[in-house]
């Protein structure tokens, strides 16, 4: 069941491994993508539209189609301020930008880009469009960030966040993805674009400065001073994305005894460590990617990193290397809503309903309420806006805050601040992020959390989504009599797509992939190793039952 590690895994990428940047650009704007075929469809998943144009997937009639579905959807919803758009370092990501801003300016819409013509991570785009529509009913702002997240380099992506700065929820991507296909399946008649030389010209276009206000107001949602003045050491591996020219000013304004390991930008990224599976991929939460910051870990009392676009992080401890995304997210918890007396009392912890229940441990201690969702930062984007939410975080190293003073910080996830969360919570307690996890799990139990995936068919990935308590016909786990079966998850009553079995020491769920011919196990014990073991092999079997039928 446990997944095959690639030989290469961990050490640096190869030569042979690195994807030539020219043709993959060529590709974006001579491959034709044949949207009888699914694959070459515009598809808007958890976070937008991704692809290859090696694949036919990510190519130029894609970024135009989806441009134009985005210029009728603001027209539509009458949002007529900015849009607020942002790159990272992947190389579809400046080809891409150019096809859009050739329709965004066709359409009349005031595109905000970079002044230098640099990146920008998913999380200052979601800053900007919150300050922009604070205390504004009209002229509103929304966003769009060019970004596959971390996947590999000839990956390309393309998401969409309204004017509430998270992001866009099922009932706006499935009408873009819809406009956008129509648009490919009619020979991209329809679509309003001008020549990308009178684009980039046009009074449409803008320059604005997104570092600066946003590392200016970093000292409204982190403590900043007790950073600089404790002298915490704290190193920094941008991985070559998009928050890499952002992390100089931050030290510098801050005056931290920071170090930024890297600041190479390479879109074949040539100096990552390889994957566990032999890829290239930007994944601060895996230790084979993160292997040069975590080699680094004895030079500094707490480092961190960012993946592609920074809306997640990885954290390095000296004590312990890289940390469980589930185990920093239990101890930043703990320590925040023991740290931020300003925030309301009754404001909730939210998580997503595949992470870990170390979590409820902890909300529980503090009194607090937990917010269970089905995954996907989207459900969790009201309640930080309106301050219910202290801190949201997903199993896959996502989260975000709220500012010092309980109000909103960003609704999409934020791995800078998580990444200078780690550097307070060290500079304040002086015991870096494992150790106060260290504390907790004394108290609250040691967890063991993996997440596996398994082979399934799409007919069997649909037999997943629709699979009940009834049908799973569990009454034991591992030992345990089944507490509960859930299908939707508690904190809002919305489906997960799939199913999630509770006992008194351990639980599993079971998802379908919405990109691979797999479904994904995620299973805990509060015992042991081998007891997480005993429960991954009855959920299999027990899904193996049900796909048999």
């Amino acid at each position: 069941m446990t997944a095959k590690i690639n030989p290469l895994a961990g050490k640096p990428a190869e030569p042979s491994m690195l994807v030539n940047i020219p043709r993959l650009v060529t590709a974006y704007f001579a491959g034709k993508p044949d949207p009888s075929l699914p694959a070459q469809r515009v598809a808007f998943g958890t976070s937008g539209h991704r692809g290859s144009a090696f694949n036919n997937a990510f190519n130029e009639a894609h970024i135009l189609a989806i441009s134009q579905a985005v210029c009728d959807h603001r027209k539509r919803r009458g949002i007529t301020g900015p849009l607020f758009v942002g790159i990272d370092t992947h190389a579809l990501a400046e080809p891409a930008l150019a096809s859009a801003l050739e329709v965004f300016s066709a359409n009349g819409v005031e595109a905000m880009i970079d002044e230098r013509d640099g990146y920008t991570p998913t999380p200052v785009i979601s800053r900007a469009i919150l300050t922009h529509n604070q205390g504004r009913d009209s002229g509103l702002a929304d966003g769009v960030v060019i970004t596959p997240s971390h996947n590999p380099p000839d990956d390309g992506g393309f998401k969409y966040n309204p004017p509430n700065g998270g992001p866009a929820d099922t009932d706006i991507t499935s009408v873009i993805e819809r406009a956008a296909n129509g648009f490919l399946e009619d020979g991209l008649r329809g679509i309003k674009r001008i020549p990308y030389d009178r684009a980039r010209k046009s009074a449409c276009v803008h320059r604005h400065d997104y570092i600066g206000p946003y590392v200016a107001d970093l000292a409204d949602v982190v403590d900043m001073e007790a950073i600089r003045a404790s002298g915490v050491r704290i190193g920094i591996d941008p991985l070559g994305g998009a928050a890499v020219h952002y992390w100089q000013p931050i030290i510098e304004l801050y005056r931290l005894a920071a170090t930024v390991v890297s600041d190479a930008v390479d879109p074949t990224f040539r100096f990552m460590t390889v994957d566990w599976d032999g890829k290239i991929r930007m994944d601060c939460s895996s230790p084979y990617a993160m292997a040069r910051l975590i080699g680094m870990r004895e030079k500094f009392d707490v480092a961190f990193a960012n993946d592609t676009d920074a809306d997640r992080h990885g954290i390095v401890t000296r004590s312990s290397g890289l940390m469980n995304p589930n185990h920093y997210l239990a101890a930043a918890i703990s320590y925040l809503f023991g740290n931020r007396p300003q925030w309301r009392s009754d404001s909730a912890v939210g998580k997503t309903i595949v992470s870990s229940a170390i979590i409820d441990r902890v909300a529980k201690k503090l009194g607090r309420r937990l917010v269970e969702t089905p995954v996907g930062f989207k459900w969790f984007v009201d309640g930080l806006i309106d301050g219910s939410f202290g801190i949201a975080g997903e199993e896959s190293a996502g989260a975000s805050f709220l500012r010092l003073n309980g109000s909103v910080w960003t609704t999409d996830k934020d791995g800078i601040i998580l990444g200078l969360l780690a550097a307070e919570m060290t500079a304040r307690t002086r015991r870096d992020p494992s150790q106060l996890f260290d504390d907790l799990t004394a108290e609250l139990g040691m967890p063991f959390y993996e997440r596996i995936d398994a082979p399934a068919t799409p007919a069997q990935k649909n037999l997943l989504k629709a699979l009940t308590g009834e049908k799973l016909a569990m009454t034991e786990l591992a030992g345990e009599p089944v507490r509960t079966v859930l299908t939707a998850a508690p904190g809002n009553g919305q489906p997960f797509g799939g199913i999630k079995v509770i006992a008194e020491s351990g639980w599993f769920a079971a998802r379908p992939s919405g990109t691979e011919d797999v479904y994904k196990i995620y299973a805990e014990s509060f015992r042991s190793e081998a007891h997480l073991r005993r429960i991954q092999q009855e959920a299999q079997s027990a899904i193996d039952k049900a796909f048999k039928g």
